[in-house]
């Protein structure tokens, strides 16, 4: 048989793609995936919108666009998105991608060679890990308390692996939920000018906060160009529209789109205008502002329970928005093993923690759960059995 590519050996199949084959089974209670709830989809907007644009435009949105993404999706992008959070941007700044995941496999293509040092939260979002494990990087973890990345290990790491790019989600990170204080923000931002460092600022689930003031991105501090910010429009309109943006320096970005240009050839046009009418329009803040308080209402549910369920020797996040809340057993743990008992034996899953981290040996005591896919009482439901598991181990 013909053999596969090197950069094949060491990589394994998503753990949250194989649960993914759980989630049809209407029994299993699912806390594993990250999915929205179906219930936020704004259904009939999209099917009013689609209407209104292929009426005005259908024969521009059917054919081949620009790579560098459908104008009026970018000019939307740049008012709603970068202008509100303190970045000045123009075209020559954005690039339309198929999900923010393009915009780090983009970002991998442009900047990375085999063996180059990647430094990436620990723990740390798996489709990122699975893509720099495909550009072949070195990957380093960065410790994180219980505000983020640690800054000053981060810069200890810097000096010491001279990597080219740094990873992070700093809002509401995947998997922990943790958010980045705005000092260390400032300081991340010092650090990739210093150090000659590309940051990768993934932010996905920036907007899906539900208490507290929203903070700058890392890029609002970025005066030397090292910073590329990702969003998506997956968590918060649709994660089937596929639409995203890379915004950074226009160097970096036309080399993003000559990548991109043999990937996709462009982002569908049909679904970058869908996401800018939703901008342009005014509908995205009250469609958020209808989703928000469903969001709550079900982490506040998950939490609850964990207080009544869970043994006191499990340690949980309590984000400020997001999707995920991150758990930590005692040492010794195997939650690999729990997860397997509790889909057989108590009809709930989630991600076992180990999947999120770069090495072997870490995170096996700890576990991702999400709240955003089932209703109140299925995940009281689901909490009470997997606290009876968790106890029982204990």
């Amino acid at each position: 048989m013909t053999m596969f590519a090197k950069r094949m050996e060491h990589v394994t199949g998503s753990a949250i793609r194989e649960l993914f084959k759980l989630l049809g089974d209407p029994e299993i209670i699912s806390f594993g995936g990250g999915n929205p709830a179906k219930e936020s989809f704004p259904v009939d907007t999209v099917r009013a919108l689609c209407d209104e644009l292929l009426a005005r435009e259908g024969s521009v949105l059917l054919q081949y666009g620009a790579t560098e993404g459908y104008g009026r999706y970018l000019d939307a992008y740049i008012g709603y998105l970068a202008q509100e959070k303190g970045i000045c941007a123009q075209r020559s700044n954005v690039l339309a991608t198929t999900g923010s995941m393009q915009g780090i496999d983009l970002i991998c293509k442009a900047f990375l060679d085999p063996g180059d040092a990647v430094l990436v939260e620990s723990p740390a979002f798996l489709g990122a890990l699975q893509t720099f494990n495909l550009s072949q990087a070195k990957l380093v973890p960065v410790p994180m308390d219980a505000e983020g990345v640690m800054t000053d290990a981060l810069e200890e790491l810097m000096r010491e692996w001279r990597p080219k790019l740094f990873y992070c989600i700093p809002t509401f990170q995947n998997p922990t939920g943790k958010t980045l204080g705005v000092e260390r923000r400032k300081r991340v931002a010092e650090l990739a000018a210093k150090y000659d460092v590309i940051v990768a600022e993934d932010d996905p689930y920036c907007e899906l906060r539900y208490r507290g003031e929203a903070l700058p991105p890392i890029k609002a501090f970025d005066e030397s160009d090292h910073v590329i910010l990702l969003n998506s429009f997956s968590k918060t309109l649709s994660p089937g529209l596929r639409v995203g943006a890379a915004m950074g320096s226009a160097p970096i970005i036309r080399k993003l789109t000559i990548c991109k240009q043999s990937a996709d050839t462009h982002t569908a046009n049909i679904t970058q205008a869908i996401a800018a009418e939703f901008m342009l329009q005014g509908l995205m803040k009250p469609h958020l502002e209808s989703i928000r308080p469903m969001y709550l209402e079900r982490m506040n549910a998950m939490l609850d329970a964990a207080h009544r369920y869970f043994p006191r020797e499990c340690a949980l996040t309590n984000p400020d928005g997001g999707l995920f809340i991150w758990g930590e057993m005692p040492e010794g743990t195997d939650m690999l093993a729990l997860f397997n008992r509790a889909v057989k034996e108590r009809g709930v899953a989630f991600i076992p923690g180990e999947h999120f981290y770069c090495r072997e040996e870490l995170g096996k005591h700890t576990l991702r759960l999400n709240f955003s896919s089932e209703p109140v009482e299925r995940i009281a439901r689901g909490m009470e059995a997997l606290g009876g598991l968790l106890a029982e181990c204990l």
